[in-house]
């Protein structure tokens, strides 16, 4: 159970600091193309706040997982691992909101695999503590 519990870990540590940071690094750039991508929705006026929130949910998530994935072979802790879980997922369904919201259907329809593999993931997690 340890090898699933890091390694879910490690893959959301990887995607989320990747993605939180290229937004850190090309805030810029990012918010740009947002401001185009929700031009012809209700959350037009509202992308530097979501690309904040968005940004920092994800920062979080890639942090927590990243220190749990060490944290569960080092010390059997698996609560720092498990709430970067938890914001993979809302970080999940907020770009699939977003998405929808945009109507990029083929987009949210990507993120299914990824929401799914979060949802598994919680589980593992949570059978591991009842266990």
């Amino acid at each position: 159970m340890y090898f699933i519990l890091i390694s879910v870990s490690i893959f959301f540590s990887i995607l989320f600091l990747q993605s939180g940071l290229d937004k850190v690094i090309n805030w810029t750039g990012n918010l740009t193309w947002l401001k185009e991508y929700f031009a012809k929705t209700p959350l037009k006026n509202m992308v530097t706040i979501l690309l904040a929130t968005t940004t920092l949910l994800e920062l979080g998530a890639g942090i927590l997982s990243g220190i749990g994935a060490v944290l569960i072979p080092m010390i059997g802790n698996i609560e720092i691992a498990q709430w970067g879980i938890y914001l993979s997922n809302i970080s999940f369904l907020c770009l699939f909101f977003g998405q929808r919201m945009a109507k990029d259907y083929a987009g949210a329809a990507g993120m299914v695999p990824y929401f799914f593999t979060s949802l598994l993931a919680i589980y593992f997690f949570a059978s591991y503590v009842v266990n």
